[in-house]
Order: C-alpha cells, then sequence, then structure tokens
C-alpha cells in the first residue's frame, strides 16, 4: 500500500512539473515581442519532446548509472520495466519524475535567446544539455557523485536544475548576443516592452502551482507531514519574492513593475528548492525577500553589462539557484544544521563549493556548445532581415495574432460605415 501511495503522489507530482511547460510558455512569450510569440512556443514544446527522448536513451543513464569515478553515471541506458525499483518506485514512475526535471532546466534556456536565436541551434544545444550537461551535475548531487558523498544538499533542484539552467542562459545570451535596437550607440539600453502582461502573469502562477509539485514531489514518498512542511515553506517564499520584488522596484525606479514582481516569485520559488525540506516557513519568508531583491538587481547589472536576457532567466534561476543553495548553509536545521542552528561554517562551505563547482561547470560547456554551434552554416543567430520583420512571420509563416482577429476588426468597421451610394 505503501509503494501504491508514493507511486501515485510522485506520478501526479510529474503531472505538475510537466504542466509547468504551460507557464514557461506563457511566461516567455507574453514577455517577449508579439512578432516573436509563436516561436517561443514552438520551442517551449520542441524542448518537452526532445528532452523526453534523449534523456530516456542517454541521460538517465548519465544521471543515475552505476558511478564511475563520482563524475557519471555508466549504465542504465534506456531502462526496462524490468530493472530494480527506486525505493518504493517502479523504475518508470521514478524516470519520468525525472525526465520532467531535465526538460525544464533545457526550458530556462529558450527565454535568454528569445527572439534572435535560430530554431534548429536551439534545437540541438537541447540534445546536449537534457542529454549530457544536466544529468552530470545532476550525478554529482543526487546519483552517488562526488558533491553527494561530501554531503552537499541540494532537495530540489535550486543547484541541479535552476543553476545549471542559468548558466547555459547566461552563456547562449552571451554567444548569441542582443537583439537589435536593444542597446543605443553610447551602449545605453533601450526597453522593449512584454507584449502580454496576462500570459505572463498568468504563466508565473501556472508557475508557481507547478512548484508545490516540483518541491513537493522531492520527498518521493506520500508522507502528509514531511509535504506539507516543503509546501508551505515553498508557497511564502514565492510570497515574499512576489512582494520583495516590487517594493524594491518601487523605491529603485518609482513604479511598481509588473514583471519585477512576477519574476520575484520565481526567484523566491527557485530560492527555497534546495532547502524546502530543512528551513521552515518563517526562513522561508527570508529567503524569498533574498530572492525577490536579487532578481531586481541582477536584471539591472546584466542590462549594464550590455548582455541582453529578454525574460530574466539568468537573474532568476541563475543567481537565486546559486544563492538559494547557499542559504542552506545558513538556515538549515535537522540532523546537518546551517549556520544559524549551530551547525557553523562546515555545510556553508560545502554548499558554496558544489554550487560554484556545478554553475561553472554548466556555463563553461554551455559556452563551449553556444560557441561551437556558431561555427556552424548558418550560426547561431537567425538574418537581420528575418530578426526585424519577426521570427513569427519569416520562420514560422505565421502570426500570434492573426488574420482572425484583423478580419473581425475590419467587419465590424464596415458594418458601422454608411452603405455607399
Amino acid at each position: 500500500m505503501q509503494a501504491v501511495l508514493d507511486s501515485i503522489w510522485v506520478l501526479f507530482c510529474a503531472f505538475l512539473v510537466f504542466f509547468m511547460h504551460a507557464g514557461f510558455s506563457l511566461v516567455e512569450s507574453g514577455f517577449c515581442r508579439k512578432k516573436n510569440a509563436v516561436m517561443v512556443l514552438l520551442k517551449n514544446v520542441v524542448v518537452v519532446a526532445l528532452g523526453s527522448i534523449v534523456y530516456f536513451f542517454v541521460g538517465y543513464g548519465l544521471m543515475f548509472g552505476e558511478d564511475a569515478g563520482g563524475f557519471l553515471g555508466t549504465s542504465m541506458f534506456a531502462p526496462s520495466a524490468n530493472a530494480a525499483d527506486v525505493g518504493t518506485l517502479p523504475i518508470f514512475v521514478f524516470l519520468f519524475f525525472q525526465m520532467v526535471f531535465a526538460a525544464t532546466s533545457s526550458t530556462i534556456v529558450s527565454g535568454a535567446v528569445a527572439e534572435r536565436a535560430r530554431l534548429g541551434t536551439f534545437m540541438l544545444f537541447t540534445l546536449v544539455a537534457a542529454g549530457v550537461i544536466y544529468p552530470i551535475v545532476g550525478h554529482w548531487v543526487w546519483g552517488g557523485g562526488w558533491l553527494a558523498g561530501l554531503g552537499f544538499h541540494d532537495f530540489a533542484g535550486s543547484t541541479v536544475v535552476h543553476a545549471v539552467g542559468g548558466g547555459m542562459a547566461l552563456a547562449g545570451a552571451i554567444v548569441v548576443g542582443p537583439r537589435l535596437g536593444k542597446y543605443a550607440k553610447d551602449g545605453s539600453p533601450r526597453p522593449m516592452p512584454a507584449h502580454n502582461f496576462p500570459l505572463a502573469a498568468l504563466g508565473v502562477l501556472i508557475l508557481w502551482l507547478g512548484w508545490f509539485g516540483f518541491n513537493g514531489g522531492s520527498t518521493l514518498v506520500a508522507d502528509p507531514r514531511a509535504i506539507g512542511s516543503v509546501i508551505l515553506s515553498t508557497n511564502l517564499s514565492a510570497a515574499a519574492g512576489l512582494l520583495a520584488a516590487l517594493l524594491h522596484t518601487r523605491m529603485r525606479t518609482g513604479m511598481l513593475d509588473l514583471s519585477m514582481g512576477l519574476n520575484g516569485a520565481l526567484a523566491g520559488l527557485v530560492a527555497i528548492t534546495a532547502g524546502a525540506d530543512v528551513i521552515g516557513p518563517v526562513e522561508a519568508l527570508v529567503v524569498g525577500v533574498i530572492g525577490g531583491v536579487l532578481v531586481v538587481e541582477g536584471v539591472f547589472l546584466l542590462e549594464k553589462r550590455g548582455v541582453d536576457d529578454p525574460v530574466g532567466a539568468f537573474a532568476v534561476h541563475g543567481i537565486n539557484g546559486v544563492v538559494g543553495t547557499l542559504l542552506v548553509g545558513v538556515f538549515a536545521a535537522g540532523e546537518t544544521p546551517g549556520l544559524l542552528h549551530g551547525g557553523g561554517l562546515g555545510l556553508l562551505g560545502i554548499q558554496a563549493l558544489g554550487t560554484f563547482a556545478s554553475f561553472a561547470f554548466a556555463f563553461s560547456a554551455g559556452f563551449a556548445l553556444w560557441k561551437g554551434m556558431s561555427l556552424l552554416p548558418g550560426g547561431v543567430r537567425v538574418d537581420e532581415a528575418h530578426e526585424l520583420e519577426g521570427l513569427d512571420i519569416s520562420e514560422c509563416g505565421v502570426e500570434a495574432y492573426g488574420e482572425e482577429l484583423r478580419g473581425a476588426h475590419d467587419m465590424a468597421r464596415r458594418a458601422a460605415l454608411p452603405e455607399a451610394g
């Protein structure tokens, strides 16, 4: 009975994590300009398909196969249903839960290179990221690798998913370069506002809901007490992140910026993910506040440095993935306490080593991959004329808000005119 309950719980959470791709799609398309909405949606759907297939055949084995020197796995590639259970979970239940995580890490990068990256090279990137880069770091932490041996704590992936995705996103944004018109001749950034805030807000709420599966399912058991604590801390951190980002932006700019508030909620979710099982509700609020402030400063810092990240992927996932992992070493309670619970600097040092090593590996591997793809015929970036026209028309041949809407508008306008003659 326990195995059945555990399997149902983990599968339900995996469905929620899968549904997060709808949230990513809405957030990214809403934050981008109207002329690129279809391409953004296409990339987000393609990531799910490619990531699922490559993770089944390659990624799972690298992540959870027999350990080779603490660096990667060497077995369990395309495992069969007869493979050994993982705890109380049948192999395919556990594999599916991990599979939807792998696709999420690659999706983070989509927003950072939106509106100018080629679909073909992004698909190639997804195969390598979901099949190799993400699983290697996952093995270090969750597959019995060298960081697991040191006692590194990353409950649901602040480092494994988000810092890794953020590192690859930063590398992609640097190599692909900023959007045309983003920076003036003197280097000052120009605003390129989101085209659809209702979509972006709905997307964040979907991600917020999905995160209860992301973190709650990482218990891997249907234990109501453990699940309740994890989900409460997750929710409070998100709430604090949203409010902190809004207030910090108001003090900085004089405006209540919805886009910053939405990213603040995501920052709070990313930051609490590493320690949702060992950080209590009150301290989770502090984690969320830190995340909300950092995401605002991260967005401004990247713009000043000339790096164009249309959706704030690096500020949300990269910065807060690293900082959230470090905060485990400060706020963790339990068997291995953090600094504020009498644990000294030991855990904080291990957390720092693990998250910085993982981020550095993801950024370096991502940069090498993007740089290598830039040498391929056509490179990593669409033609200038296509970028100016918009990728929806030039690459996909359709518009997100096309003839149907314009036709209805024209019919209404003609109906209001007096009949000729």
